[in-house]
């Protein structure tokens, strides 16, 4: 889960001036900053590196500016988000791109959401959600089965089964690679499908 912090104070002075709206917003460097360090440098979405640039990221309002305006300045309806193939044909899209201004049941930034709860992935990197109308998202909304995104987590549950074979009846050392994973200021790439294995094979639920 992505836990919000406190909001740039840039993004709080601008809501104060009359006529503000996110186009206005002159600051979007410090958004997709305090983003993408909440999100420990990881697309909301897909799980992939983000850099703080426009050419390389989106700002993603979870519930879109169309339908919901009033919205469109709250930081916690906003995530940072790959560019996911943009450019490219519908069917090679994916997170933001893809989603559009189509809602989604679940924000991964909303802890009463439980997001890790509501998805769980296979061996050959396929993400699922029990909940089938959440399932349905994950593939028509956001597209996160594509081959490339199904590769990428393959081989995150590939390194660390790896390493939890060496150490499987180790509780702690699952448990300190669990802490280590989670604390770091940084993730790497897909890092947190690991994290959800490691959790898994502890036999305890996502925090």
């Amino acid at each position: 889960m992505i836990t919000k912090g406190t909001e740039p104070n840039s993004l709080t002075q601008h809501r104060l001036q009359a006529h503000s709206d996110y186009n206005n917003y002159a600051y979007k460097d410090d958004l997709r900053a305090s983003l993408i360090a909440e999100q420990k440098g990881l697309c909301s979405y897909c799980m992939s590196r983000l850099h703080n640039d426009p050419l390389k990221m989106k700002i993603e309002h979870w519930q879109c500016q169309d339908a919901y305006p009033n919205l469109q300045l709250t930081y916690g309806n906003l995530l940072g988000a790959c560019l996911g193939g943009e450019k490219k044909s519908p069917a090679e899209q994916h997170c933001d791109t893809k989603k559009a201004n189509r809602n989604l049941k679940w924000n991964p930034a909303t802890k009463s959401h439980a997001i890790e709860a509501r998805v769980r992935y296979l061996v050959d990197g396929t993400i699922q959600s029990p909940d089938e109308e959440f399932n349905v998202q994950l593939n028509d909304v956001l597209g996160l089965n594509l081959h490339h995104l199904k590769n990428n987590r393959k081989a995150a549950l590939d390194s660390v089964l790896q390493w939890w074979h060496s150490t499987r009846d180790a509780r702690q050392k699952v448990q300190d690679q669990i802490d280590h994973r989670v604390n770091a200021a940084e993730h790497q790439p897909f890092s947190p499908v690991a994290i959800w294995f490691l959790r898994q094979k502890l036999g305890g639920a996502a925090a």
